[in-house]
């Protein structure tokens, strides 16, 4: 079976990596491919790449996409940053410490989810089966398309990668195997603008050596966990048997047992309705005054509201999201509400949450999340036609009106004001 140069998308020999045609060395062994249909694909660098796109004066530059305050962290780097031990998730300040030359730039995350969308678009002409995990990345399953798209998965995919590149301007890497953890784990072996491929037959001995840190939902507690129960790698889980797993890691044992066999049967799912709409603020500095605290509320209010009309959804519950200084997590929950998408009405649920929380206690964190969605249609419905409800609604469509012109802005509640300086 011959393989498939990613450049010129011709098919050249198998008896050379490189593509007689152009050159590239970034060809694929679509024998080796042959039967797989579960991929992953990931942008490279996303936020960055986009911000690179846009500005050509970027193109050869190290830039770095974040926030601005004294606990800013580092959304994403461009490679070229990366060069300088930049990488996700870092404190800015450490960030331009080591790359002092670097272009910071504030995240414009409706810019990056409509670049999100286009690429989306793409994944579902090819099936019907993508399975977002965020803006910038998704599993696809191809099982059966082969004769829709007139090409074996691998080839449908180098076909989806070139696209992407060429009429949408940012790069994809692909992770094919049967399965969506080896998916996942493949699609991060060759970035940036990678294709890898995991098949069955070689999984078992290609996950032995990796750190359990890989193993699908074990972060750095997990894998210090698993370390000090003696698994340091995958082939540590792979040989003791399934029951011994289960008496030395508990419930969990058995899942991760079985990814390190290579074995994961959770299917592509695809794209379903949100379970909630957030919106929150990590502090600069923390912060105990409860009215501040109430103004930042209503101002999250606010953008809950904005984002339920704009996805055509009301919340029937919601949640206060509050995390301390030690980084303790309280969350506090209403439910059972008539549908709103009204910011007003958000705020009249979510302020006796915080209310409720003893005063003087300092917070690093603020959020709500709109909880139990609805189809719109029936939100804010009132009991007498023309009452209140109405002229509320009435006002609300005003302030969103004047907003979506104007900017944010524009419009600003009571609690929420802050005037400028004074003019002479």
């Amino acid at each position: 079976m011959p393989r498939l140069c990613r450049d010129c998308m011709k098919h050249c020999s198998s008896d050379s990596t490189r593509c007689f045609d152009c050159g590239s060395p970034r060809t694929i062994d679509l024998e080796a491919a042959d039967g797989l249909a579960i991929a992953h694909v990931d942008c490279d660098a996303f936020y960055a790449a986009v911000e690179k796109r846009d500005d050509v004066n970027l193109r050869d530059k190290p830039v770095i996409v974040g926030g601005s305050g004294p606990r800013a962290v580092v959304a994403t780097c461009c490679y070229i940053a990366r060069t300088f031990g930049v990488r996700s998730a870092m404190p800015m300040s450490r960030a331009r410490a080591l790359c002092p030359n670097a272009v910071v730039l504030p995240p414009d995350m409706a810019r990056y989810a409509r670049v999100g969308r286009e690429i989306r678009a793409r994944m579902l002409e090819l099936t019907p089966l993508v399975e977002p995990l965020s803006i910038d990345e998704a599993f696809l399953d191809l099982t059966g398309c082969d004769g829709s798209n007139g090409a074996s998965a691998a080839e449908t995919l180098a076909r989806l990668a070139r696209q992407v590149e060429v009429r949408i301007g940012v790069t994809v890497s692909v992770g094919l195997s049967y399965c969506k953890f080896l998916a996942k784990l493949a699609s991060d072996l060759d970035k940036p603008r990678g294709f890898a491929v995991i098949t069955r037959e070689e999984a078992k001995a290609w996950l032995a050596p990796q750190s359990v840190g890989r193993l699908w939902g074990v972060g750095r507690i997990g894998r210090e966990r698993l370390e000090r129960s003696g698994f340091r790698v995958i082939g540590d889980l792979q040989r003791i048997d399934e029951w011994a797993a289960v008496s030395r890691l508990g419930d969990d044992g058995l899942r991760l047992w079985r990814l390190g066999q290579g074995c994961d049967d959770r299917p592509v799912v695809a794209e379903r309705e949100p379970k909630s709409i957030s919106s929150e603020t990590t502090f600069d500095c923390d912060i105990s005054d409860k009215a501040e605290l109430t103004r930042i509320l209503l101002v999250h209010c606010d953008r809950v509201a904005a984002r339920l009309r704009k996805e055509g959804l009301s919340a029937c519950g919601l949640t206060l999201k509050l995390r301390l200084p030690d980084f303790t997590l309280r969350t506090r929950s209403r439910a059972g509400m008539k549908a709103t998408q009204l910011a007003p009405r958000l705020f009249e649920a979510a302020r006796p949450l915080l209310d409720a929380q003893p005063d003087r206690t300092a917070y690093r964190l603020l959020g709500i999340a709109a909880t139990e969605l609805a189809l719109a249609e029936h939100a804010d419905e009132d009991d007498l036609v023309g009452g209140d409800g109405d002229r509320e609604k009435f006002r609300e469509a005003a302030i969103a009106s004047l907003r979506d012109r104007y900017g944010p802005a524009a419009v600003q509640r009571g609690l929420t004001f802050r005037p400028g300086p004074r003019t002479k």
